[in-house]
């Protein structure tokens, strides 16, 4: 008996040190666990490059010669780090601050230009002729911004110190000329 009742003791102490628990949190928290790239720093880049760039004064000539409000597609950013970081989150977060700022227009990538013009061209064939959306209207783009991430990691012992370096170019689509540049970096030091 007394065997039974220690081993449901150890199994209910057992139990109880593997459970989980999970904690809603304000997605706008800044939290690093490991020491690697994350939303934070997504964010962080995307807001403090979007705003280097609309306040550069080459942005702001360009625009005066467009005489109306720039129209950018965000290309790719390529990641050239070590770590597994998501580009097409990356890239989402940079849209999202461009297209809130009101400051520059914004039109889709690639990948979502062509699911609309299949939607458009399904819509020619089965919707209501008052109601199909035309072909050339699209919105065409003035300039493109890409770029890529790097980073550079030294270690020591049980410590790392991480500098991620994201490079951003901002190129007319016309001309090619490049109109603009912007670096930033985040530096991480993470001890074991």
């Amino acid at each position: 008996m007394k065997r039974i009742l220690l081993l449901s003791f150890f199994s209910i102490l057992f139990l109880a040190s593997c459970s989980r628990t999970v904690t809603r949190i304000d997605p706008s928290t800044e939290i690093d666990l490991s020491g690697r790239w994350n939303d934070t720093d997504s964010r962080k880049v995307a807001d403090q490059m979007i705003h280097d760039l609309f306040t550069s004064d080459a942005f702001k000539k360009y625009s005066e010669s467009l005489g109306h409000k720039p129209v950018i597609i965000v290309g790719m950013i390529k990641n050239k780090t070590s770590e597994h970081i998501d580009a097409g989150n990356y890239v989402k977060k940079f849209e999202m601050v461009i297209l809130n700022s009101g400051i520059a227009e914004l039109v889709e990538s690639d990948e979502f230009r062509d699911k609309l013009r299949q939607e458009r061209a399904s819509q020619q064939d089965f919707a209501d002729p008052a109601t199909v959306a035309a072909w050339g209207k699209e919105q065409g783009a003035d300039v493109m911004l890409f770029g890529e991430m790097n980073s550079e990691t030294d270690t020591y012992n049980k410590k790392r110190v991480v500098n991620y370096q994201t490079t951003l170019f901002l190129t007319d689509i016309e001309t090619n000329k490049r109109i603009w540049l912007g670096q930033n970096e985040i530096k991480k030091f993470v001890k074991n």
